[in-house]
C-alpha cells in the first residue's frame, strides 16, 4: 500500500468515527461555552484617529511596521459581464501564513488537535480553529508578543510527516491575491495539551459544522482539501454492504460515492480543464492601485470608509482586548459587511453519481482571474432584494423544499479581518426540474473531481471550499 493511499484511509476512518475517545461531540459544545466564559474579551469600534501603530492617510491604512496588512484603494477594469469598471478598498496582505493541523493516531483513529480561539470579528468570540493559525508577521513576532503555540512542529516538519500541503486563496472580493499554506502534519510522540486545545476526529468536526458558527473558516478551508482516495464503484458497494452508517441515508451514500468513485463523471478532468482555460482566456482583469481618498463612490468618514449607497461593506477600526492571545490588547482596521450573504451548491445525480453545479467566477483579488465558485454566491449585495431570475439558481435555492436541503447553517468568515461577518451556507439536492444543461460559465463536477482540483493552487475559491468541508458521510 503506497503512502498516499494509507493516508487517505486514515482520513476516511476518522471521517467515520463520530464519537471520540477524549470527549463526545455534544460535550465539545459545552467545552466551547466554558472556554468563552474563561476569557476576558472587550471589542469596541473606535474612530480612525484612535488607532495605535496604524497610519490613516489619503493613500491607505498601513501599520507602522509596514507588515501585517494594509487597506488600499484599487481601480478594477474587466470585460466580465455586469460591471466593466469599479473602485473599492481591499485588504493587501502579501504574506503567506500557516493554517495548520497537528494530527495523531489514537487506537488506530486519526485525531485533529484543535484550539478554542477567539478572533475579534467572530460573532460568538470562541470558535474551533486549526492547531496553528498565524500570519508571517505573527510568527516572526512583529507584534512583540509571544510565539504561537506549536509553531515549532510546523517549522521543523519532516516530509514524511506531511499529510496535506496546499496553497489556497482567501476571499477574492476582499483580499488582493491573498493565499495561505493549508497544511496537516502527523506526529507520533506525546505532546503537551494546553488548556484551550482538544483532540477530536474529522467526523466530530463535520458534525459540529451543522451548527451555526462553531467551526471557523480556517478549519473549513484546511479540511476541505483532505483526500479520501480513489476507488472502483464495487468498493463503495462493499462498504455499504458491510454495514457502514452511510447506507442508512441515501444522501450520505451518494456523497460518499461522489467523493470516492473515479468513474461515472459527466465530464473528464481534461474537459474541465479545457472549460476553465477557455474562460480564463476570454476575460481580462486589470487592477491598479489608487489612493483611498481618490476612490469614486466611497466616502472616508471619521469612523468608517463606506460606499455612498451603504452597500457592499465598510472599513472600520476596533480596539481589542483578549486575555489569551500572544498580544492581549491592540487596535486594528477591519472589514464589516453590509449584510449577510448566501453561498449554495445545487447538486444532482447524473449517471448515478452526485454532481455539483459549479460556476467559474471572476473576483478582483483572484491570483489567476477565475476560480470555481458555488452555484450561488451572493456576498456583496442583498440577495433578498435581487430581481427574480437575474442570478442563476438563486430563486431555486431560496424556494427549495425542506426535504431537498441537506445542509443549512450560518458560517463565519475569517474573524481576524472581518467584523461579525457570517454567510448562510446551503446545499440543495435537485431532481429532474434542473436540467443537465447549465448556463454559460457553469459546469457539473463530482466531489472526487473537486478534490482533484484542490490539490492545485487557485482553482476553488474559499466559499466553495467552505461548503465542501461540511459534506459528511455519516
Amino acid at each position: 500500500m503506497n503512502i498516499h493511499h494509507k493516508n487517505s484511509l486514515l482520513f476516511l476512518k476518522s471521517a467515520f468515527t463520530d464519537e471520540g475517545r477524549f470527549i463526545s461531540t455534544n460535550e465539545i459544545i459545552n467545552w466551547l461555552r466554558e472556554q468563552n466564559q474563561k476569557i476576558n474579551v472587550k471589542i469596541n469600534k473606535i474612530p480612525f484617529n484612535e488607532l495605535k501603530s496604524w497610519k490613516v492617510n489619503g493613500a491607505s491604512i498601513v501599520h507602522d511596521s509596514g507588515r501585517f496588512f494594509s487597506i488600499d484603494g484599487i481601480n478594477v477594469k474587466t470585460n466580465w459581464p455586469g460591471m466593466p469598471e469599479w473602485e473599492q478598498p481591499i485588504i493587501n496582505q502579501p504574506e503567506i501564513g500557516y493554517l495548520g493541523f497537528i494530527t495523531k493516531e489514537f487506537d488506530g483513529v486519526l485525531y485533529f488537535l484543535m484550539q478554542a480561539k477567539i478572533e475579534p470579528g467572530n460573532v460568538n468570540y470562541v470558535q474551533l480553529s486549526p492547531t496553528l493559525q498565524a500570519t508571517r508577521s505573527n510568527y516572526n513576532q512583529v507584534h512583540k508578543g509571544e510565539k504561537p503555540l506549536y509553531l515549532d512542529y510546523f517549522q521543523n516538519v519532516k516530509n514524511e510527516q506531511i499529510l496535506l500541503d496546499q496553497l489556497q486563496s482567501e476571499q477574492g472580493a476582499r483580499f488582493l491575491r491573498k493565499r495561505n499554506r493549508n497544511i496537516i502534519i502527523k506526529i507520533e510522540e506525546d505532546i503537551h495539551l494546553y488548556d484551550n486545545f482538544i483532540w477530536i476526529t474529522l467526523a466530530q468536526i463535520k458534525k459540529l459544522l451543522q451548527s451555526d458558527n462553531l467551526v471557523n473558516m480556517d478549519t473549513r478551508t484546511v479540511i476541505s482539501g483532505i483526500p479520501f482516495g480513489s476507488y472502483d464503484s464495487s468498493v463503495i458497494d462493499f462498504i455499504n454492504y458491510a454495514g457502514r452508517k452511510a447506507v442508512d441515508n441515501p444522501v450520505k451514500e451518494a456523497s460518499l460515492r461522489s467523493a470516492l468513485v473515479r468513474e461515472g463523471a459527466l465530464h473528464t478532468i481534461e474537459e474541465l480543464l479545457n472549460f476553465m482555460t477557455r474562460i480564463k482566456s476570454l476575460y481580462y482583469l486589470d487592477i491598479n492601485k489608487l489612493p483611498i481618498s481618490g476612490m469614486t463612490d466611497w466616502i472616508i468618514g471619521p469612523s468608517e470608509i463606506y460606499h455612498k449607497d451603504r452597500k457592499y461593506f465598510r472599513v472600520i477600526a476596533v480596539e481589542v482586548e483578549i486575555g489569551n492571545r500572544e498580544v492581549v490588547k491592540w487596535t486594528q482596521p477591519m472589514i464589516e459587511p453590509a449584510q449577510e450573504g448566501l453561498c449554495a451548491f445545487v447538486c444532482k445525480e447524473i449517471n448515478g453519481i452526485l454532481h455539483f453545479a459549479v460556476q467559474a467566477k471572476l473576483e478582483c483579488g483572484n491570483h489567476d482571474i477565475i476560480e470555481f465558485a458555488p452555484t450561488v454566491q451572493c456576498l456583496t449585495g442583498n440577495y433578498r432584494q435581487t430581481d427574480a431570475g437575474s442570478l442563476p439558481f438563486l430563486d431555486y435555492v431560496l424556494k427549495a423544499r425542506k426535504e431537498q436541503i441537506i445542509f443549512d447553517a450560518c458560517q463565519s468568515e475569517e474573524g481576524g479581518r472581518f467584523f461579525r461577518e457570517q454567510n448562510r451556507n446551503v446545499i440543495v439536492i435537485a431532481g429532474d426540474e434542473v436540467s443537465e444543461v447549465l448556463p454559460e460559465n457553469y459546469i457539473w463536477i463530482t466531489l472526487h473531481q473537486l478534490n482533484t482540483f484542490l490539490k492545485f493552487n487557485n482553482y476553488l475559491n474559499i466559499q466553495a471550499r467552505s461548503l465542501i468541508s461540511t459534506i459528511s458521510f455519516i
